[in-house]
């Protein structure tokens, strides 16, 4: 586990660039924060690190938002899953919704509000929590790669 300081929302989304780096298809990323913390930033940093040039956005309503993306170690057509968990009660929701099969599957996934559905998340996933310290400040902490 590691600690980052972001001042900024573009260091958010160069730290999100930097988690991308060690990320293959089956990796979970599981995001915890605060309303406003920087959860979709950090979102949008790993989809850019990622290749993927669509605008995220946050899918709050829709729970899952599908991106396809190839990665140069892995050619073959796959999908990064942006999942937020805000408006689900618990795994049972996702569950039913086929979240299990989308996390067990072989893209990438990256869950917001991950806590929502903390005995849905393999203890293999990288899990990142962010903390407001100020207007624009945050501190990141990332457990499950070594460093950045």
């Amino acid at each position: 586990m590691f600690e980052l300081l972001s001042n900024s929302p573009q260091e958010t989304s160069a730290i999100g660039k930097s988690i991308a780096e060690h990320l293959s298809f089956g990796s979970i990323v599981a995001l915890h924060g605060t309303l406003g913390s920087g959860k979709t930033c950090l979102s949008k940093g790993i989809s850019l690190g990622l290749g993927i040039t669509e605008n995220i956005t946050s899918p709050t309503y829709t729970i899952i938002n599908e991106y396809p993306l190839h990665l140069p170690s892995r050619p073959e057509l796959c999908k990064l899953y942006h999942i937020d968990a805000y408006r689900l009660n618990d795994d049972k929701d996702f569950e039913e919704i086929g979240g299990l099969e989308i996390i067990h599957g072989n893209g990438i996934c990256i869950i917001e509000w991950s806590e929502r559905i903390k005995n849905s998340i393999p203890e293999s996933a990288i899990t990142v929590f962010i903390h407001i310290t100020g207007p624009h400040s945050r501190t990141i902490t990332i457990s499950g790669i070594e460093k950045i």
